[in-house]
């Protein structure tokens, strides 16, 4: 048998299956580490970060990250630096091949069936390898575990997190790994800067009509609106520029789309080459924020 024997590709938010490999085992056990697999995939919001747990044949082993996580169940043989290896593998693999915003809107199971071929592949590749000639990826691996091991789950944690059986479910504080961005640029700072500018001008003189409406005229909470809106905008851009998220290009561009309807609003208030300083501070930002990508992986698991 296969060291690696099945994998499936899961939405960590409500453990919707994205993908999996369509090959099955009949083996002695397999279908009950299916069932306990199913269970541990509604409940990975609970686990991040690595974990495994084993059965009497089998052993489960997940990573997620973000909104997506690899889960493979292994035969007893298969040493966990090379499971893990392989799932961060996978998991570099699908979140490049598909965009954040539409793994978050699959409403349906198996919408990424496509990534099945690609599955295959890499579990030929990791099965036939022998382990001599992964040493090197292993060794790495081995080190992250050693520093930070896997969080153990019991199959009656499985259980019990799915419903199955009655109890409180432990909370696990172990924090997920940690997205690592690419450098930040000189352009990058100088957005930053021009943010967080913007955003003290619109605070400032949205705090202001605020303080002079409610003494005068209610009629003007639309232009108070038009100023806080960007300045909470400008601060998100902020954020997302220096944290990864899920679904940013969506994010980014829905905060410049506010910007740019705020500003068009405040046409009167403002003179044209405000609005335009406004506009283009946020257009650099949007662009800084798209531009700056995850860093490769680290581990060397690509072997």
């Amino acid at each position: 048998m296969s060291l690696i024997v099945f994998t499936s590709v899961v939405r960590v938010r409500d453990g919707l299956p994205l993908s999996a490999s369509t090959d099955f085992y009949h083996a002695p056990g397999f279908l009950e580490s299916r069932r306990h697999l199913k269970a541990l995939a509604m409940q990975l919001a609970q686990h991040p970060g690595r974990g495994s747990a084993e059965s009497q044949d089998f052993q489960i082993h997940f990573s997620s990250a973000g909104d997506v996580a690899c889960m493979a169940i292994c035969s007893r043989q298969c040493p966990a630096a090379m499971a893990f290896c392989f799932l961060e593998t996978l998991w570099w693999e699908f979140t490049s091949s598909f965009d954040t915003t539409r793994i978050g809107l699959a409403s349906r199971p198996y919408a990424f069936l496509e990534f099945d071929s690609t599955i295959q592949k890499m579990k030929w590749h990791f099965n036939h390898l022998s382990i001599s000639q992964m040493r090197s990826s292993l060794e790495k691996v081995q080190e992250e575990l050693d520093f930070r091991p896997p969080v153990v789950l019991s199959l009656e944690d499985m259980d019990v997190a799915s419903g199955l059986a009655n109890g409180h479910v432990p909370t696990l504080l172990e924090s997920a790994p940690t997205f690592r961005m690419e450098p930040v640029t000189t352009l990058g700072v100088l957005s930053l800067v021009l943010n967080i500018m913007c955003a003290a001008l619109n605070l400032v003189r949205g705090v202001h009509l605020a303080e002079h409406s409610l003494q005068v005229a209610q009629e003007e909470i639309g232009n108070i609106l038009a100023f806080l809106i960007p300045f909470v905008a400008c601060i998100f851009q902020c954020y997302l520029y220096l944290f990864y998220s899920p679904g940013r290009t969506a994010k980014v561009l829905l905060l410049l789309l506010f910007i740019c309807l705020s500003n068009a609003k405040l046409h009167g208030l403002r003179s044209l080459w405000q609005i335009l300083f406004h506009v283009g501070v946020a257009s650099l930002s949007s662009h800084q924020t798209l531009t700056r990508q995850l860093r490769e992986r680290q581990s060397g698991c690509g072997v």
